[in-house]
């Protein structure tokens, strides 16, 4: 998540306020996806890195929304 943060803030240009806060109930501790099933059925394979994917949605959304 404090990568996705990151990402943003730098797509952006700014910082967000965090406040951490201790962990909640139905708070997901660690998550182990397998697309192995995702990647046999589609042929492919995810490669777009994060950083590079939040920036480009941000473009798009400030053109889309001409903000």
């Amino acid at each position: 998540l404090l990568d996705f943060i990151g990402a943003l803030e730098d797509a952006l240009g700014c910082n967000a306020i965090k406040d951490f806060q201790p962990i909640q109930p139905g708070d997901v501790v660690a998550t182990f996806a397998d697309t192995a099933k995702l990647e046999g059925w589609t042929h492919t394979r995810p490669s777009t890195d994060i950083a590079f994917g939040v920036e480009q949605f941000v473009r798009w959304y400030r053109h889309y929304h001409e903000a």
